[in-house]
């Protein structure tokens, strides 16, 4: 029900688009209001997100700890799983942001005949989450080359780098490929295992079917149903720089990719796609874990008025001496 309620709302999307772009002439409103409003939810939300995590309070040391922690000076420590300096926090969460390291630890558990309880790698969910995030990334960068003029050098790298293999005309991207192939993955996995199946909700297939929509209505505008290109730059500068010129003859495709990309902008504050932030305000992360080497205090510890046993018998003695229970003192 979860995984139909997803796919019927991207659907519905895409269909309000068609009619409203396509039949009922409203270009100004799905390319110029509908992307001003999504960037406003987005940097709005954003904020709030991350203003409110910064001021949760994290009196201890609580990292996540997977490896030998500093202690006497003949016991070598791990600085990477359990560091104790400022450069091994950064070294940690590097690994974290740029290679899921964490994830790459995934192990699947399954009980087979016997019955045995069998533990196992599991590397796909690693390397799928991984494909899809430097994908999306280069992705991204590549379409910084619609919002200046000219072209700053580094976008123009990683489009070349992109694109090394030149394949096909229009040149297949490697990373189209690779995004389409990564989030098919994490779909299916999703859909085909009953145990993610199970727990898997609403707000866990919507994003996956938004960011396939944005995606395959990308592949499709590039290599299916050409756009003006000239039109769409002239766009999005419009964007940028607050003058927003609705071009001519850039198609519903177009506008049915610029939709669900706001769509998507609006919707990524209040959603799990938030760990983005989230990874770098984590104390389970972010922590150095010196225990061992300092003591820390609550600061927020204060005199707390104690009621002792000794006291609750005395309030409470003839109760309890006429219901025959032990005394402490008579």
């Amino acid at each position: 029900m979860n995984l139909f309620i997803s796919l019927f709302v991207v659907v519905v999307l895409v269909l309000l688009v068609m009619v409203g772009a396509g039949v009922a002439d409203l270009q100004f409103v799905f390319g110029v209001i509908v992307p001003y409003a999504a960037i406003a939810i987005f940097l709005l939300g954003f904020v709030y997100r991350v203003l409110k995590w910064a001021r949760s309070p994290v009196p201890f040391r609580i990292p996540t700890t997977c490896g030998q922690q500093k202690s006497l000076p003949w016991i070598k420590s791990n600085n990477l799983e359990n560091p104790h300096t400022t450069w091994g926090v950064l070294g940690r969460m590097a690994l974290e942001v740029l290679f899921f390291r964490s994830l790459f630890r995934n192990t699947k558990v399954e009980l087979r005949n016997g019955p045995r309880l069998i533990y196992g790698a599991n590397k796909f969910l690693w390397a799928g989450g991984l494909a899809f995030h430097w994908s999306f990334l280069v992705i991204f960068i590549r379409h910084f080359k619609f919002f200046a003029e000219p072209v700053p050098s580094w976008v123009l790298a990683a489009q070349n780098l992109d694109g090394f293999f030149q394949v096909g005309l229009p040149i297949i991207y490697i990373t189209d490929v690779v995004i389409v192939a990564a989030l098919t993955y994490l779909f299916f996995r999703r859909v085909v295992s009953p145990q993610m199946r199970y727990i898997s909700l609403a707000n866990d297939y919507f994003p996956l079917l938004l960011l396939l929509g944005v995606v395959l209505s990308g592949v499709l505008m590039r290599y299916f149903f050409k756009t003006d290109i000239a039109g769409v730059k002239e766009l999005g500068m419009g964007l940028l720089s607050f003058n927003p010129v609705v071009p001519e003859g850039v198609g519903v495709m177009f506008y049915i990719h610029l939709f669900l990309v706001s769509v998507l902008f609006a919707y990524f504050p209040f959603s799990k796609l938030m760990h983005m932030a989230g990874v770098f305000l984590s104390p389970t992360r972010n922590l150095v874990n010196n225990n061992r080497m300092r003591r820390h205090i609550n600061p927020w510890d204060y005199p707390v008025k104690v009621h002792t046993y000794e006291e609750w018998e005395d309030e409470f003695r003839d109760v309890m001496k006429a219901a025959d229970m032990p005394l402490e003192k008579e």
